[in-house]
């Protein structure tokens, strides 16, 4: 099984991208992950909204394998606390048989076919946040369940 993670186009911010990084790596240590950047092409990023929602929407749908577990970041998603998280997560990660594939969408949300693909929505927070800051959030919290699995003194509670 791998782990990927899918967005929609680059970040402007530099600090995420380094935040980005550095957690990828750590990552890697548990599970082999990827991050992978679905970008539109440059005219799309004018259109309307439902245009930019479709158009992403391919990207991801070509990304996607039918068998992958598809997990959509998304503010109607379940919420977790860490320890609620890490826990779901160990009990997935041992009985999927594909890749576990979580994905950000772009500043609108998802498109509906993305939405019908999806095994899951999670939510990180009932807050409204940047979709480019979340992919950095999310990835502290994929690390931190990760180190509550393997019991390592990353998490304290």
């Amino acid at each position: 099984m791998k782990m990927k993670l899918v967005f929609t186009g680059k970040t402007a911010f530099p600090y995420i991208n380094e935040g980005t990084d550095i957690f990828k790596k750590r990552l890697t240590h548990y599970v082999p992950f990827e991050i992978i950047t679905a970008e539109p092409s440059k005219k799309s990023a004018s259109g309307h909204i439902s245009i930019q929602k479709q158009l992403e929407a391919e990207l991801i749908l070509k990304i996607i394998k039918p068998n992958d577990y598809l997990v959509l970041l998304d503010e109607k998603g379940k919420e977790f606390n860490s320890i609620q998280f890490a826990g779901d997560l160990q009990k997935l990660m041992a009985s999927l048989q594909s890749d576990l594939i979580f994905v950000v969408g772009g500043a609108f949300g998802f498109d509906q076919a993305v939405y019908k693909r999806a095994n899951m929505l999670l939510s990180l927070s009932k807050m409204t946040c940047s979709h480019q800051l979340i992919r950095l959030v999310f990835l502290e919290q994929l690390y931190r369940a990760m180190t509550i699995i393997r019991k390592e003194p990353y998490h304290h509670e």
